[in-house]
């Protein structure tokens, strides 16, 4: 479409130029001439109105005619401007498409040699502007068809995400009914019966009360067993479903440094090691809280790629470190983050180290007490 509108525009202001040369210039100005411009408008507006390929072409072949016929008869050699645009579109129709240079050397045979340099200099400029137009519009087509197929693949990862999601929603829920209908089913089986159990003894006790009161304290005894038995079997249920509080910081650790590494730039890893399980839900808080503000510094100033967090039960401490390989500090300028750092540490009894001579590093100690027997493990 765009090089259509580009060869009839290109007709339409060599026309105008044309008559403009024709009337001020060289005073071509008879019936003939206006008739022939007039003729040559109609037919290049009907090749605007047609569809149909071969009526185009008979077109442009039927408009060379003309204008080859038009120049013999009449003599106006400004007409040869007018050729080569019908010449191009006639053998840029079929193929192979250098048939348009083919035409346009040929119909050079027909021209008296006075006016060859201006029919050459047209038909150059005319060929050259016609290719370059193509070349462009094919280029778009191309574009818009990458464009529209980046969009088709836009759509099917946005559905398919959305079906993740979905997925991950049900998955989610099914979990969950699955685990309630676990307990459900615990409790039902041992702690259900342990109390019915129980709830019998106590009825039969209640009924011998007065008619044998040592067979109905036996009975009180056993009902008040089965009860203690029963609450340990809720006790241990709770203990059993409940996760380890080293279990929930170091996921929620874990769950950080996924985030990390999906939304910048960064290569994140954690280590740990130690016995993790007596590290205190409030140490866990002020550990987690220092990893997010100093990764937060590392992202902000430290031109880093790389962020190790490291957590380690000592003897007697927990220390927990977080390092990058960035351009570090000469010298550390104690900012908000850092200040509330050191605060959060010194709740707990605890003190903050920060070096900046290799990269940047935030090191929270918090104290402990007695032994620990140590484990090790590593995540990244």
């Amino acid at each position: 479409m765009m090089l259509e509108g580009w060869v009839i525009g290109s007709k339409l202001v060599l026309l105008g130029y044309v008559i403009w040369e024709s009337y001020f210039h060289q005073n071509q100005t008879g019936a003939w001439a206006v008739l022939v411009y007039l003729i040559y408008i109609c037919l290049v507006f009907a090749q605007l109105v047609l569809k149909d390929w071969r009526a185009i072409c008979a077109i442009a072949l039927g408009t060379a005619a003309y204008l080859t016929a038009s120049f013999w008869l009449l003599q106006i050699p400004l007409l040869l401007l007018l050729l080569p645009l019908s010449l191009i579109e006639l053998g840029e129709s079929f193929k192979p498409r250098g048939l348009s240079l083919l035409l346009l050397i040929a119909e050079a045979w027909l021209v008296p040699a006075r006016e060859l340099p201006l029919y050459a200099a047209t038909a150059a400029i005319s060929w050259l502007g016609y290719l370059m137009i193509r070349e462009g519009g094919e280029k778009l087509i191309r574009q818009n068809s990458r464009n529209e197929e980046l969009s088709a693949n836009l759509q099917r990862l946005t559905r398919a995400l959305s079906e993740n999601r979905e997925y991950a929603r049900q998955s989610e829920y099914t979990i969950k009914l699955e685990e309630r209908n676990r307990l459900s089913q615990r409790i039902h089986d041992e702690i259900g019966h342990s109390m019915a159990g129980a709830l019998i003894q106590m009825e039969a006790s209640k009924r011998l009360l007065t008619v044998n009161p040592e067979k109905a304290a036996e009975l009180l005894g056993n009902a008040i067993q089965i009860s203690k038995e029963g609450l340990e079997q809720i006790r241990l249920t709770l203990k059993d479903t409940k996760p380890r509080s080293e279990e929930l910081g170091i996921n929620r650790l874990r769950l950080f440094v996924d985030e990390l590494a999906a939304k910048h730039s960064l290569s994140a890893s954690l280590t740990y090691e130690g016995n993790l399980d007596v590290i205190t839900p409030l140490q866990w808080k002020v550990i987690q809280d220092n990893a997010k503000e100093a990764v937060t510094n590392t992202i902000k100033y430290a031109q880093a790629d790389r962020v190790q967090l490291h957590v380690q039960v000592l003897h007697r401490l927990v220390k927990a470190q977080i390092s990058d390989n960035g351009i570090g500090a000469i010298q550390i300028v104690k900012g908000l983050g850092i200040t509330g750092m050191e605060e959060r540490a010194a709740s707990l009894g605890g003190t903050l180290i920060v070096d900046g001579s290799d990269g940047f590093r935030v090191i929270t100690l918090l104290p402990l007490e007695g032994s620990r027997e140590f484990t090790h493990g590593t995540r990244s």
